[in-house]
């Protein structure tokens, strides 16, 4: 079972979600703020966060950051706001799921559930090559120090954009369904949204720059890393 950190402003939703989550069998710790959550992560260790966006003190985007600097604890982000720039701004600071205000409880167990499966079981790659290199090795993936360079200067990205971008490079000039992307990346009992690919796919496009269109979409297929 898992210890649990509810970070919202809201008494009603923490005690809501504490109830189902000590109903199976989890420990939970409750923080009303992000400043209250950010010190709690530093003084003591949890197995996952759920971290509302709109709060007092310090809002949730700002506390994912903070707690980003010093912990990889995986963090689900709540909130009322669907828009993609929001879902885009969490995943590049390195949430792991992105739930939208309203929801169930009996949901949010089960995408708690995933996440840790998923951080358990990390993404597989073929390491026999184990440094991939293109154009000349302008672009650079060692694949096992899990580091990116383009023109020899790192490029810093989220663990799941590390992650797709592997696993696709692993498997480049092949067409990759949607579906199959978020099987091997996500994991097969992914359960969440779909366009949570796609989201990621533009954050990773953003963070290769001039190779961001070695990336093909394939309409109503999925994506194709080309290179060699």
């Amino acid at each position: 079972m898992y210890k649990i950190l509810i970070v919202d402003d809201e008494a009603r939703i923490r005690s809501i979600l504490r109830k189902y989550a000590e109903f199976e069998g989890h420990s939970v710790i409750e923080a009303a703020d992000g400043m209250e959550a950010v010190r709690l992560c530093r003084g003591g260790e949890f197995d996952i966060v759920i971290l509302d966006i709109m709060m007092p003190e310090l809002d949730g985007f700002s506390a994912c950051r903070e707690i980003r600097k010093f912990s990889q604890t995986p963090i689900i982000m709540l909130s009322a706001r669907g828009e993609e720039y929001d879902k885009i701004n969490a995943f590049s600071l390195g949430v792991d799921d992105y739930v939208i205000k309203p929801f169930s409880p009996k949901e949010l167990m089960m995408r708690i559930d995933a996440v840790m499966k998923r951080v358990k079981t990390p993404v597989r790659v073929d390491h026999k090559n184990r440094v991939i290199e293109l154009d000349g090795g302008a672009l650079c993936a060692d694949i096992t120090a899990r580091t990116v360079k383009i023109d020899g200067q790192r490029i810093d990205m989220s663990p799941k954009e590390y992650d797709l971008f592997f696993y696709m490079l692993e498997n480049r000039n092949i067409a990759l369904s949607r579906e199959k992307l978020l099987c091997e990346v996500w994991g097969y009992d992914f359960y969440g949204d779909v366009r949570t690919l796609d989201t990621h796919i533009k954050l990773l496009r953003k963070s290769l720059g001039r190779f961001a269109s070695y990336i093909v979409t394939l309409r109503g297929v999925g994506y194709r890393f080309e290179g060699n």
